[in-house]
C-alpha cells in the first residue's frame, strides 16, 4: 500500500502541475497527503482530503481545485481505474482490479516475510514488562501485561529494530521484607506458635506453601534469631515465588532475555553512580538527613527525596539508577509497561532521566488498565490459592495460553478489559482467537482437498486475473493493507490493531463461503485456472494469518 500511495502522490502532483501551468494557479506547497479507506466500495478504495488543504493557499473552494485535478490526472490504468470527486472536494480514487489481484502473488513470493520491514534499521530497544513482585504468583492482569509487552517486542522486531525483553526484579524493597516476615510468621504458626500476623503481610495460601517448603528444606531454620529467619524467608520465599513465576511465564510462551535484578544496582555500586551524576549536576539538595532531587526543575510537580534520612533509599533512588543503567548498556528507546495507578510517576522518571543528560523522550511508558474475570458475564470468585486475585495459571489451565494471549490484545492497554472464561473456551465462532484460527485451519483443508483432487501446488504463478468476485477483490484488499498495518501497531505499540485486522479477514474469509454455498467446490472445480488462482487467494490468506498470529505468539492450528 505505500508503494501505491507513493504513486498516487507523485500522479496528483502532476496533475497539480498541469493545472497551474494552463489554469495560471499559483505555486503552492504540497501538503502531507492523508489517506483514508472509504466504509463503502462505492467510495473508491481510497480517498484523500488534500484539496481541503491547498484550499487556502490557491484561493479557491476544494470542490473546484478536485475538479480541475481530476481533468488533469492521467491514471496509469494497471493501477487507477478512475477518480471521482465526493463531497465538498474528497478525491476518491478506484484502484485497478489487476493492483489488487497480484496481491495474492506477492504474499507469497515474500511467505513468512510478508509484513516485515527495516524501519528500525538496527536500532536498539528496550521493552520492559511484567516486572511483577517476587512475592506472590502472577494474576490475570500480570498476563495481559505479559501478552502486550511480548506483542510489542515481536512488532518492533518485525519492524527491523534490536529488541530486548527484560523483567526488573524488584527484590530489594519493602515488599520483599514484608514477604519475609509473612513466611516466617505462618512456619512458627505451623510449630503451634502463637504468633502476631504482620501487618500489610501477604494473606495467600501460598505463603503457607512457602512457609512449609522451607521447613523440610532448611531444618536450621528454626535455630536462627528472629532478625536472621526473616531475611532467609524473604531470600529463599523471593526466589521460590520467582521460580513460579518463570514457569508461569514460560507455560503463557513468553521469554525473557533479561532478569535484572533490583539488588545488583547496590552491589555494583550503581545507586551511587547516579547520585554523583544528579551531584555533580547541582541537582540534589539537603533536607535535614535526608537528601532530595530537584524534580520540579524538569517538569516534575515537586521534588522528590532519594535518601531518607535514615540512610534508607526511597524505591525512586532504584529506579533511577535501574534506568541510568538501561541507557548505559545502549539501548535507544526505552519502553516500560506499568499498570495504570503508575501514571503519576512519568513525569518524575523522565525528569530524572534529564537530569542524568539524557532525552526523556527515550522512555515511552505505557500503562495498562485492569482485567475483570468473568464465567458467562459474571464476575469470578478471588483464587483461593491467593487470597486476592485471579491467577494467571488457573486461566491459561483452563482456557489455554492461545485465547488467553488473543483476548488479552483485543482492547487497547488503557482500556478495562473484560475476560469472559466461557467465550474463551468455546470452540466456535463466538471465540475471537477460534474464529481466526478456524480461518488458518480451514485454508488448510482447502489445500489437502486440492491436493486430493490432484491440483498440487504452489500457485504463485497462477493467473491471479481470474479473481473478479467481489468477496475475492475484498480479501485481497485485506491481504494489501497487513503490511502497513503491522507498521502502524508497531510504531504505536498496539497489538491490538492486529487483533483486529485478523478478525477482520476471517470474517471477510468464512463470510466468502458462506455466500457462495457451494465455494468450496467453486474453489476447486473442472476449471482447473480458476481453482488455481482461487488457490493461490486461499494460500495467501493462511500465509497472512499465520504471520500476524505468530506476532501475536499465537498458534495457527492446520486442524481444529
Amino acid at each position: 500500500m505505500e508503494r501505491l500511495k507513493q504513486h498516487l502522490r507523485e500522479q496528483l502532483l502532476s496533475a497539480l502541475a498541469r493545472v497551474r501551468a494552463e489554469q495560471g494557479w499559483p505555486v503552492a506547497e504540497l501538503p502531507e497527503m492523508n489517506w483514508e479507506y472509504p466504509p463503502e466500495a462505492r467510495f473508491g478504495d481510497l480517498s484523500t482530503p488534500l484539496c481541503f488543504a491547498l484550499a487556502k493557499q490557491l484561493r479557491r473552494k476544494p470542490r473546484d481545485i478536485a475538479s480541475a485535478l481530476q481533468a488533469a490526472f492521467r491514471p496509469d490504468p494497471s493501477v487507477v481505474d478512475r477518480v471521482e470527486v465526493a463531497g465538498a472536494g474528497y478525491l476518491n480514487l478506484f484502484v485497478a482490479k489487476s493492483w489488487w489481484q497480484a496481491v495474492a502473488g506477492e504474499v507469497l513470493a515474500a511467505g513468512r516475510a510478508y509484513g516485515r520491514a527495516d524501519l528500525g534499521q538496527g536500532r536498539r530497544v528496550q521493552v520492559e514488562f511484567v516486572s511483577a513482585n517476587p512475592t506472590g504468583p502472577l494474576h490475570v492482569g500480570h498476563g495481559r501485561g505479559a501478552a502486550l509487552g511480548d506483542a510489542i517486542a515481536s512488532l518492533l522486531q518485525a519492524m527491523g529494530y534490536r529488541v530486548e525483553r527484560e523483567f526488573y526484579i524488584n527484590d530489594a524493597g519493602t515488599q520483599v521484607r514484608l514477604l519475609g516476615e509473612s513466611v516466617w510468621a505462618r512456619y512458627r504458626e505451623a510449630r503451634g506458635e502463637q504468633v502476631v500476623f504482620p501487618e500489610n503481610g501477604y494473606h495467600g495460601e501460598y505463603v503457607r506453601e512457602v512457609a512449609a517448603r522451607l521447613a523440610e528444606t532448611v531444618p536450621a531454620l528454626a535455630s536462627l534469631t528472629a532478625e536472621q529467619a526473616v531475611g532467609l524467608c524473604a531470600e529463599e520465599g523471593a526466589r521460590i515465588l520467582l521460580e513460579e513465576v518463570r514457569a508461569d511465564l514460560r507455560a503463557f510462551g513468553v521469554g525473557f532475555d533479561t532478569w535484572f535484578s533490583e539488588k545488583s544496582l547496590f552491589q555494583n555500586g550503581e545507586i551511587e553512580r547516579a547520585l554523583a551524576t544528579l551531584r555533580a549536576g547541582g541537582y540534589l539538595y539537603e533536607d535535614g538527613q535526608a537528601i532530595g532531587f530537584r524534580a520540579s526543575e524538569f517538569g516534575d510537580e515537586k521534588d522528590r527525596i532519594l535518601i531518607r534520612s535514615t540512610g534508607e533509599p526511597t524505591y525512586f533512588t532504584s529506579d533511577i539508577a535501574y534506568h541510568a543503567n538501561k541507557i548505559r548498556r545502549g539501548f535507544q528507546r526505552l519502553i516500560n509497561i506499568w499498570g495504570a495507578d503508575h501514571g503519576g510517576y512519568i513525569p518524575r522518571v523522565k525528569a530524572a532521566i534529564h537530569a542524568l543528560g539524557h532525552d526523556p523522550e527515550i522512555l515511552q511508558v505505557i500503562l495498562l488498565q485492569m482485567v475483570r474475570v468473568l464465567r458467562g458475564g459474571q464476575p469470578v470468585p478471588m483464587s483461593k490459592r491467593s487470597g486476592q486475585f485471579v491467577e494467571l495459571r488457573e486461566v491459561v489451565s483452563e482456557v489455554g495460553k492461545d485465547a488467553a494471549r488473543f483476548l488479552f490484545l483485543t482492547r487497547r492497554s488503557e482500556s478495562q478489559l473484560d475476560f469472559d472464561i466461557e467465550v474463551a473456551k468455546k470452540q466456535s465462532m463466538e471465540n475471537p482467537v477460534y474464529y481466526v484460527q478456524y480461518a488458518h485451519a480451514r485454508s488448510c483443508s482447502m489445500a489437502k482437498k486440492a491436493e486430493e483432487a490432484g491440483i498440487l501446488g504452489p500457485f504463485a504463478g497462477a493467473d491471479l486475473s481470474r479473481l473478479t468476485l467481489p468477496e475475492e477483490l475484498a480479501i485481497l484488499k485485506q491481504l494489501a493493507i497487513y503490511p502497513e498495518l503491522v507498521a502502524g501497531a508497531a510504531q504505536a505499540c498496539e497489538p491490538h490493531r492486529l487483533t483486529a485486522f485478523l478478525q477482520e479477514l476471517a470474517a471477510m474469509f468464512h463470510g466468502y463461503f458462506t455466500r457462495y454455498k457451494d465455494s468450496e467446490e467453486r474453489v476447486i472445480s473442472e476449471d482447473r485456472e480458476l481453482s488455481h488462482a482461487r488457490l493461490a487467494m486461499v494460500a495467501a490468506v493462511r500465509q497472512v494469518v499465520a504471520n500476524g498470529l505468530g506476532l501475536l505468539g499465537v498458534a495457527a492450528p492446520e486442524r481444529m
